[in-house]
């Protein structure tokens, strides 16, 4: 099967971010936003999600460089849950939250047109953030991805493509996203939780596309308190770490993933892997070949 080329014009995009967006505050076609603006995180049922999973080439310098003295601090910090937690290592296109257990196959049957292989893709800067500044929790360290190239520009357009095309599978908003995270957002990421159930994604409003994905790799889970303190010595963690890789990793990705993910976004399982060098795709618990 050949690798389906980019032809979606920005007027068939906005027509599938309205239809994503067409839904009410009490669930029209099962999208229920009722949670929203509750003081509580929405309970987490199951989030599924589109990424690029890390290659070899990438794993093997992290875990050379950077793992162990990650580890060695989180310990230090008290961080034992986080040094403990599970992820399959990647960088995420879209999340979505849906209690239905056949949305990964309804992802697939929605999948739009793949990018290319993305050579030449830079991941660079290490760095913490919060959900939400002053949320309290979550907070992640991340890798970033450098902003420029080929492959960074295809990587912003399939994110505008995947959310048009997964948003209305979802059953309402990330819960990661609610609760104290959605009342310390800006105006912009609450329309995007409301309109598309997640924040930091790009859409197409009015014919023009809005950018706001962070494409990048999160070496760091927590829904510990962010506190002053514990930020200053993550961001020295960072700040070390961006000594040791000054000119970061550089990779390529030929394959996406359809995986299900934790509360806080870490991967617990890759359910299918997408070529995109020639579009086929693999049932990874079987290793059947679909496509």
């Amino acid at each position: 099967m050949n690798r389906r080329t980019w032809t979606l014009s920005i007027a068939a995009l906005s027509a599938a971010f309205l239809g994503a967006c067409a839904s009410s505050p009490t669930g029209t076609a099962g999208i229920d936003n009722s949670a929203i603006g509750k003081p509580e995180f929405r309970e987490h049922v199951k989030t599924y999600g589109l990424v690029y999973r890390l290659p070899k080439d990438v794993t093997d310098v992290l875990d050379a460089k950077i793992t162990t003295p990650l580890q060695q601090n989180l310990l230090r910090l008290g961080l034992n849950a986080e040094a403990n937690t599970f992820n399959l290592p990647h960088v995420t296109v879209v999340h979505i939250h849906s209690a239905d257990p056949a949305t990964p196959k309804k992802m697939l049957a929605a999948l739009p047109a793949l990018p290319p292989v993305l050579d030449g893709v830079v991941l660079k800067g290490f760095y913490t953030t919060e959900a939400a500044k002053g949320a309290g929790h979550p907070w992640w360290l991340d890798l970033g991805i450098v902003k420029s190239g080929p492959a960074f520009d295809n990587m912003m357009a399939f994110n505008t493509r995947a959310t048009a095309a997964f948003a209305p599978l979802r059953d309402g908003p990330l819960p990661r996203v609610t609760g104290p995270v959605y009342a310390k957002m800006g105006d912009a990421g609450k329309e995007l939780v409301r309109t598309v159930g997640v924040s930091g994604v790009n859409v197409v409003k009015d014919g023009k596309e809005l950018r706001s994905h962070n494409p990048h790799n999160t070496l760091v889970y927590s829904m510990a308190m962010f506190t002053p303190q514990l930020q200053a010595s993550m961001d020295q963690v960072a700040a070390d770490f961006n000594k040791v890789l000054p000119d970061g990793i550089t990779t390529s990705f030929k394959n996406v993933s359809i995986v299900e993910l934790a509360f806080s976004g870490n991967v617990l399982r890759e359910i299918y892997r997408i070529s995109l060098e020639d579009g086929s795709v693999y049932d990874v618990a079987t290793g059947q070949k679909l496509r």
